[in-house]
Formats: C-alpha cells, sequence, structure tokens
C-alpha cells in the first residue's frame, strides 16, 4: 500500500550576504559605543580640568559655612571670565610658607575679605577696608569682634594697617579663631586661585548654593 509521505521541514540558512551584514552591523555598534564612551570620558576630562571640580573639607576653618566633611562644587571658569569679589569663598594652592594649618594638603578654601591695593587693617575685633568698617554677615552674630590680628612680627599681620599688593587677595576663615589664613602667611596670589566654591552638595540637607 502507498502511504503519503509529509514534507520534512529541513534547516535553513541565512544567506551568506545577509550573515555579513547582521556582523557589519554589530561591528558598528560597537565602534559607535566605544566612540560614545570615549567622547564622555573626554568631555568630563575636559569639565574637571577647566570647568568644574569637587572638594571636600577637611577641617573646620570655614565654620559654620562649611563644615567638616561637606562637599562643595568649585567652578574654576567664571573666576577667569569675572574675577574675584570680596565675599567669595574660594580654593587656592596652598602657600608655600603655610605652616599653621595641620597636615598639608594641596589646596586650602577661605573667603576673600581684600581686593588688590586695597588697605585692609583691624580695631576692636572688627575688619576695616580702606578705614571703613567691612559688614560680615557670614559670619555668626557672636563673631564679629572675635578677630585675631595674627602674628605681630609680618607686614600682613593685622596689628597695622595693610595695603594688599596688586595681583593679591587678603582671605580669612569665617571661623576666625581657628582659621589659618592670610592674617599668618599673608596675601593670596590671583594666579594660584584654583576657583570660586558655588555649591554645596553634601550633605544633602545642607544643600546651598553661594
Amino acid at each position: 500500500m502507498d502511504t503519503e509521505q509529509q514534507p520534512v521541514d529541513e534547516p535553513t540558512q541565512a544567506p551568506r550576504g545577509r550573515r555579513a551584514a547582521g556582523a557589519e552591523n554589530s561591528g558598528r555598534w560597537i565602534i559607535e559605543l566605544l566612540g560614545v564612551v570615549v567622547f564622555a570620558v573626554v568631555i568630563a576630562l575636559l569639565l574637571r580640568t577647566f570647568v568644574l571640580a569637587t572638594y571636600s573639607i577637611p577641617s573646620g576653618s570655614m565654620e559654620p559655612t562649611l563644615q567638616i566633611g561637606d562637599r562643595i562644587v568649585v567652578d574654576k571658569l567664571s573666576y577667569h571670565l569675572h574675577g574675584v569679589d570680596r565675599g567669595n569663598i574660594i580654593v587656592f594652592a596652598t602657600p608655600p610658607n603655610e605652616g599653621c594649618a595641620g597636615p598639608p594638603v594641596a589646596d586650602l578654601v577661605k573667603r576673600v575679605i581684600g581686593l588688590p591695593g586695597e588697605t585692609i587693617s583691624l580695631s576692636a575685633g572688627r575688619v576695616y577696608i580702606n578705614g571703613r568698617v567691612l559688614p560680615e554677615p557670614w559670619l555668626p552674630q557672636a563673631a564679629p569682634t572675635e578677630n585675631s590680628p595674627g602674628p605681630s612680627n609680618e607686614p600682613y599681620s593685622l596689628h597695622h594697617p595693610y595695603r594688599i599688593p596688586a595681583g593679591d587677595v587678603y582671605v580669612m576663615g569665617d571661623n576666625r579663631q581657628e582659621s589659618c589664613d592670610s592674617r599668618y602667611w599673608g596675601p593670596v596670589p590671583e594666579s594660584v586661585i584654583v576657583g570660586k566654591v558655588d555649591l554645596r552638595i553634601w550633605p544633602l540637607s545642607r544643600l546651598a548654593f553661594f
């Protein structure tokens, strides 16, 4: 008896041209992905080098504004475009003669108090700029008279009026009694300023712009 045979499905193979196209597309996708990753890394490095940087606060010299462990974002670009203003919090290279702030660090953070060419002085614990008392709203209410003049034998100490040289700024920490600053090692050349502190990003409960 004749039996009807059912057709048997045989595995089919994709045409060679289609396989080649698929491999080519896969290789192109990998290359494009690598290109995106490399581009992102380059942009991140450029931003960190020329635009933004993050720092962790190691000491209490800027309390209560900045506390130990706070993380800040420093804007490197705007300083070079617009310069530095009084009241700005800045990061700068540690002066070579700094020797009173504990373990050595590469950079310090302080507030700009005096600008190039100004005369800064101290009387009854209050800072004067060109003979006028300087309002300091960033200090705690009980702190304005807690300024100490620094070493008496240095020209930049505030035992006497001091004229800030051209190209320099005079900086202090907000925690005046615990800050090692321009009173102890002199003004800061503008050329060593890294940038201006714009933002505190950590802890999140104290997120703030400056």
